[in-house]
């Protein structure tokens, strides 16, 4: 373990500067540790509901000191080349006042914008018909949102989120990370997801790894904290290896569980089930904190999600993402204090 702290701090032993490939230097969010939630919008003035305040009070009172904004712009079809924003974007201007009431309410902001697709369509299926078209585009998209996140101070950025699709063209990406780095100076990550993050080659360019991190974790319901800390042994093992390999830290960008008979065993589906499993939700969190929390190689997690918006959600919230109110909320105020 000290091999593989000594890797991801960008220490060497022959000089006093960073190591080949460290991340950027001075970068303190890149070393810390992240407790957040994700606040996700569904549309252009969900980020200034008058729930707002009382939203980020609730995060700050579990023990979390980040949350995560992910603004969302859309593209009709897979093989389409400009993403547009619609009205379910969040304004910029509601962006940048939510940025700013977290920093009122003593929360470190991540910005994740994210590019989705119609209905339930994976935007890992994204593939555009004109790649080049599309990166440019994409360039334009992500440097806006960059320097919203320099304007507001937002701590930390991710270039992207998810897109499986075109995520291995390296020299692409390397186009737009170093584009974000004229625009904003911060910590960059990109999260990929669970399956996604061993086939991303641009690593080198950003400061953390992010990972979603939604891997099944048993095969049939479970409420066993123990059997999923077990379950957690050969990922971590895999994990701290690639750490150590990549000279990076891993940031869990995203994991939940819904409160879900199930929900253990496809931490990514919305809808496992109809029953409720208060209990497998509560125990999926306490097993993965356990697993990684002191870590040094680890660099924290965002949790999918906290609340949905008045009116907005699909899924009832006694069965949904959120463990506002039920048994996870409070293994989260115990593991941290809130």
């Amino acid at each position: 373990m000290a091999a593989v702290l000594l890797a991801v701090s960008g220490c060497s032993s022959a000089g006093g500067g960073p190591a080949k490939n460290s991340p950027h230097p001075g970068h303190t969010a890149a070393t810390e540790t992240m407790r957040g939630f994700a606040l996700p919008s569904w549309s252009r003035t969900d980020y200034d509901s008058p729930g707002v305040d009382r939203y980020l009070r609730d995060i700050r009172a579990t023990g979390a000191r980040w949350v995560t904004f992910t603004p969302t712009w859309y593209q009709d079809r897979v093989t389409d080349s400009t993403p547009h924003s619609t009205e379910e974007t969040a304004s910029d201007a509601s962006l940048r006042r939510i940025v700013e009431r977290a920093h009122a309410a003593g929360l470190k902001v991540m910005i994740k914008p994210h590019v989705d697709l119609p209905g339930d369509a994976d935007r890992a299926g994204i593939r555009p018909r004109d790649r080049a078209a599309w990166f440019a585009a994409y360039r334009v998209l992500i440097t806006h949102y960059a320097d919203i996140a320099s304007d507001t101070g937002a701590e930390q950025f991710s270039v992207g989120t998810e897109l499986a699709g075109v995520s291995g063209d390296t020299a692409a990406w390397t186009q737009v990370v170093r584009a974000v780095r004229a625009h904003y100076d911060g910590p960059l990550t990109y999260a990929a997801n669970y399956d996604e993050y061993e086939h991303i080659h641009f690593w080198k360019e950003l400061d953390l790894i992010g990972i979603d991190a939604y891997w099944p974790l048993s095969a049939e319901p479970t409420d066993d904290a123990a059997r999923l800390r077990r379950a957690w042994e050969p990922i971590r093992a895999k994990l701290a290896a690639y750490a150590q390999g990549q000279n990076r830290r891993i940031l869990f960008t995203e994991a939940g569980y819904v409160s879900q008979r199930g929900a253990t065993t496809a931490p990514y589906s919305w809808t496992v089930s109809r029953t409720a499993g208060d209990a497998e939700q509560a125990a999926a969190y306490r097993a993965l904190l356990d697993s990684f929390e002191g870590l040094p190689w680890w660099a924290g997690v965002c949790w999918w999600m906290w609340d949905d918006w008045p009116d907005s959600g699909e899924t009832p919230a006694r069965l949904a993402y959120s463990p506002h109110g039920k048994p996870a909320e409070r293994v989260l105020r115990e593991k941290w204090g809130g």
